[in-house]
């Protein structure tokens, strides 16, 4: 199946592969759901169903002007499980990803839900308050969303070094990826981009996190400088108690990549325990 339906009209891509347990990878920010290939290899070599799908205004799917908040994202979640038929799938959010999950779970419940992976998430908000007291304030989002206006395409270019941590780690992946990051994140529309922006940069899931009452699997880079790990995983963490949580010593945001490995071996063993 190609493109999924969403209640409004906006067609969304979808890549449905293999065969076997469920799997659903849902991507960041400003990315689609062919960030997750080191992933989705793994996963069929290892006998699971994968399913990718890029978010409205992002990759192959369409760019509508509105609908940008977690709502409906999450009921465009709820779309894809009911078109496909999914039953006991495993929801894998990579950062702004794992907003989907969570607001899914807490508008549509988790009786198709086997379990759930935070990887790098959002989750549960990383806008400063006085329970997040070193999350990002406003001005930081504003900041953002000029620079985006001004030169999305400088901005994407820069952003993709601090995403993978090349500064810190002297580069830790290849040029080419750089290339193939940015040439996913030009594919969103400008209107998706600076909306999304907002999304996942003012939304508080803590509420949500209450709903993850299925095993839930927390990682999360030490060095991630774009969600850092003291105002979302480790938060996580403790809102959602049963959930297992593995820091990943000296790891960027974009773990996925650079940590594709441990993420992968991580991730194969979680679908083991929860078979």
């Amino acid at each position: 199946m190609a493109f999924v339906t969403t209640r409004d009209g906006i067609n969304l891509h979808v890549k449905d592969m293999g065969s076997g347990r469920p799997v659903l990878l849902i991507h960041g920010w400003p990315l689609s759901g062919d960030m997750w290939e080191y992933q989705t290899l793994a996963l069929v070599e290892a006998g699971y169903r994968v399913i990718t799908y890029d978010r409205r205004g992002f990759g192959q799917s369409g760019h509508p002007v509105t609908g940008y908040d977690y709502d409906t994202l999450a009921d465009d979640l709820a779309a894809i499980i009911d078109a496909l038929a999914l039953d006991a799938v495993t929801l894998v959010g990579f950062s702004m990803g794992g907003g989907e999950i969570a607001r899914y779970l807490s508008r549509h419940g988790a009786s198709k839900i086997a379990g759930a992976v935070l990887l790098a998430s959002v989750v549960p908000g990383i806008l400063k308050s006085p329970d997040n007291p070193e999350g990002f304030d406003l001005e930081t989002l504003a900041g953002l969303k000029k620079q985006i206006r001004k030169d999305r395409f400088h901005f994407l270019r820069s952003f993709a070094r601090d995403f993978y941590g090349m500064s810190l780690l002297g580069g830790p992946v290849s040029e080419a990826l750089l290339d193939w990051h940015f040439a996913l994140a030009i594919m969103a529309s400008p209107m998706a981009t600076l909306d999304c922006v907002d999304a996942w940069g003012m939304t508080d899931f803590t509420a949500d996190t209450a709903a993850f009452t299925m095993p839930t699997l927390i990682i999360h880079g030490t060095w991630d400088s774009s969600v850092p790990a003291k105002i979302a995983g480790e938060r996580a963490a403790k809102l959602i108690p049963h959930a297992r949580y593995i820091p990943y010593e000296d790891a960027p945001h974009g773990l996925f990549a650079t940590h594709h490995a441990m993420v992968n071996a991580d991730l194969l063993a979680f679908l083991a325990e929860t078979a």
